[in-house]
């Protein structure tokens, strides 16, 4: 009978155990489960995945009049007035499936050597207007660099960068630099401008590169931190508002104005 009693204790207790045990585990999941959760970005901190680089041409070609996009630069051409393409890249990504061979001579700086693009004509023509660099190689350096590490074509990866731009130039951040030619504006204004233009908290995602000009400092181009799925007809506004903030660096600057040197 003793030993009846001591199976059913033993029954019991091991019931007990397996009870603790289910127990433990379930609490262990859920405390798992909430570290996972608390370790996710909280909203407005965000990650970025890509950079989108846009100049402002006449400042850039300021400190480089030599090169063949600046000296055929005039006062009426576009990329006077408007922002122009620079390149759109994944963050510490480049030259993806690139052979050693073709990414040595794009390191060299001679892009015009290196292998035309395989777009549409309309697209090649756009990119001669929006993208000024295009007349150095620049096209094809950031496609070899960037745009194969992203998936889609060359048509694809540029057509987008484009529908960018176009968004950008027909914003309020256009709108600023464009009436404010040969004058300065401060990091504050420009993020005023991308919040109207693009939410708020956008300017937060921005980056402002400048560089010296004898004791002038002028506005070169702006960096723009991105984050979401890429692809034609992307929200720009969204995929800024996803990417993580940044410093600005440059907290004011000269909106050059083309040929004034």
């Amino acid at each position: 009978m003793w030993r009846r009693a001591m199976k059913a204790n033993a029954g019991r207790v091991q019931r007990l155990i397996l009870g603790l045990a289910t127990m433990i585990f379930c609490s262990f999941g859920v405390m798992i489960a909430q570290a996972a959760e608390d370790t996710k970005v909280s909203p407005g901190k965000g990650k970025t995945e890509y950079i989108l680089a846009v100049s402002w041409q006449p400042g850039f070609c300021e400190t480089r009049p030599s090169r063949k996009e600046c000296a055929s630069q005039t006062t009426d051409r576009f990329d006077a007035t408007h922002f122009s393409l620079h390149g759109l890249w994944p963050v510490k990504k480049s030259y993806c499936g690139v052979s050693a061979d073709i990414k040595a001579r794009a390191q060299k700086g001679n892009w015009l050597d290196l292998p035309q693009l395989a777009v549409a004509q309309e697209t090649a023509d756009r990119l001669m207007v929006a993208m000024p660099g295009t007349q150095s190689g620049l096209d094809r350096h950031q496609w070899l660099r960037s745009g194969t590490c992203q998936s889609g074509t060359a048509q694809d990866y540029f057509s987008m960068q484009l529908s960018f731009l176009d968004r950008l130039n027909a914003s309020s951040v256009r709108t600023l630099f464009a009436g404010r030619l040969g004058k300065t504006v401060t990091e504050t204004e420009i993020k005023q401008a991308f919040d109207e233009g693009f939410g708020k908290g956008a300017g937060d995602r921005v980056r402002m590169r400048c560089e010296k000009d004898g004791d002038r400092s002028v506005i070169t181009g702006l960096t723009i931190g991105l984050s979401g799925t890429l692809a034609g007809g992307s929200d720009l506004a969204a995929l800024i508002q996803a990417a993580a903030p940044t410093d600005f660096k440059c907290a004011s600057g000269v909106v050059d104005v083309a040929g004034i040197q």
